[in-house]
């Protein structure tokens, strides 16, 4: 893991688990966890566009790691 990087560890519940499962089956991912990582990044795109459609003086600003989980979540590089 490059220095950059940082670490989650999630204990989900088993009905998550099996979702989750589903879904990166259905979507073709490599595992569960790129699929995990890819609705993270879907999940905080929007809490951000949420956040920045509120007030312009209270935006939250991404730092350049997540902007890059952002961009590999959603499969662009």
């Amino acid at each position: 893991m490059a220095d950059s990087e940082r670490r989650l560890i999630l204990d989900l519940p088993g009905e998550l688990w099996a979702d989750l499962l589903k879904i990166a089956e259905a979507f073709g991912f490599a595992d569960i966890n790129e699929a995990a990582l890819a609705g993270l990044a879907d999940w905080i795109a929007r809490r951000k566009s949420e956040l920045d459609d509120r007030d312009p003086s209270q935006r939250y600003f991404v730092n350049e790691a997540l902007d890059e989980l952002l961009a590999r979540g959603s499969g662009r590089k």
